[in-house]
């Protein structure tokens, strides 16, 4: 597979936004194994960009482990300081589902609360409503699933 070529700007860009992660992936003894590149490849398709920690004292070994890693995935170096690797594979955008009116997160509802008296105007309050809660018909908002306690906990009360 042919690796990815950046410009100096794109691969500036990369390595700021790698400063501050930290390794996911480390390389041992054993240098680089199937089993590592394994992983690599499962972190760089969460991922996209990720440092690796490579404990080998040879920096020849290392740049000829970063070349590997770079051909094996199909990914772009970004940047080699010390005994850490940065590598960058662009995501695949991931399909969204059938459902494409449905959106997560919190969600704000109006609830109209009508008086027992006839002539006056109905309360209207905001409620925010979240990802586990779900709204009762008098209004009221309740967790969708009971909070689960330890055993522990139930034999105190």
């Amino acid at each position: 597979m042919p690796q990815i070529l950046l410009t100096p700007t794109q691969r500036k860009e990369h390595r700021a936004q790698a400063h501050h992660l930290d390794p996911v992936v480390m390389i041992g003894n054993d240098g680089l194994t199937a089993a590592v590149t394994k992983e690599a490849d499962a972190a760089l398709s969460a991922h996209g960009l990720i440092k690796i920690r490579v404990f080998s004292d040879d920096r020849a070994a290392r740049e000829v482990m970063l070349q590997a890693l770079c051909e094996a995935l199909d990914a772009a170096p970004i940047q080699h300081i010390g005994k850490l690797l940065v590598l960058w594979r662009p995501t695949v955008q991931k399909e969204r589902p059938e459902d494409q009116d449905r959106m997560p997160g919190p969600r704000d509802v109006k609830v109209l609360k009508y008086s027992k008296r006839g002539g006056q105007r109905p309360e209207v309050k905001t409620l925010r409503v979240l990802g586990n809660q779900r709204l009762t018909a008098g209004g009221t908002i309740k967790r969708a699933k009971p909070k689960q306690t330890s055993v522990k906990k139930r034999s105190q009360t």
